[in-house]
């Protein structure tokens, strides 16, 4: 390893996806969904709710305890821990690769863009992070972070 990695290292996941995109990190998401549980109670919106979806004029609020439930659910998707600070699956298959091979992520491996293991990403992130894995190969960590990064990118489709 040419660079060492240093605590501002400790944001970019093995996979490449920098935490500081994430919407579960940076709080955004998570906060407002738990306000809005919260103001639900407190507004007892679940009894609106219900006469709502008796009325037949908003069935939809027949389904008001799965949005609560869903509510409750994206509250504990909060992330405060990157993976190499100990968060994300104990069980992923990409930091344990990365930690098998000695190498700070997929940008250090030669076989990052035809990569099975990198494949679960592709439906939430697009191309985001092959993008990202070639940027990181060319620049150090601390460029990477200040730059530029995706979080999502749509595939180019080719003619």
């Amino acid at each position: 390893m040419n660079e060492s990695f240093s605590s501002e290292g400790a944001s970019v996941a093995y996979g490449d996806l920098h935490c500081g995109g994430c919407f579960f990190h940076s709080d955004v998401i998570t906060d407002l969904a738990r306000d809005l549980r919260k103001e639900f109670r407190q507004s007892r919106f679940d009894l609106t709710a219900k006469v709502l979806a008796e009325s037949g004029f908003l069935r939809v609020f027949s389904d008001y305890e799965t949005c609560y439930e869903v509510l409750e659910d994206m509250v504990k998707l909060r992330c405060k821990k990157g993976c190499r600070e100990g968060g994300g699956s104990p069980q992923c298959k990409i930091r344990k690769c990365c930690q098998m091979k000695d190498i700070r992520g997929c940008w250090e491996c030669g076989h990052f863009e035809s990569c099975e293991k990198l494949d679960f990403l592709w439906r939430n992130h697009g191309e985001a992070h092959i993008i990202n894995l070639r940027r990181l190969k060319r620049m150090r960590i601390g460029e990477f972070i200040e730059g530029k990064h995706d979080w999502y990118v749509i595939e180019k489709k080719t003619v």
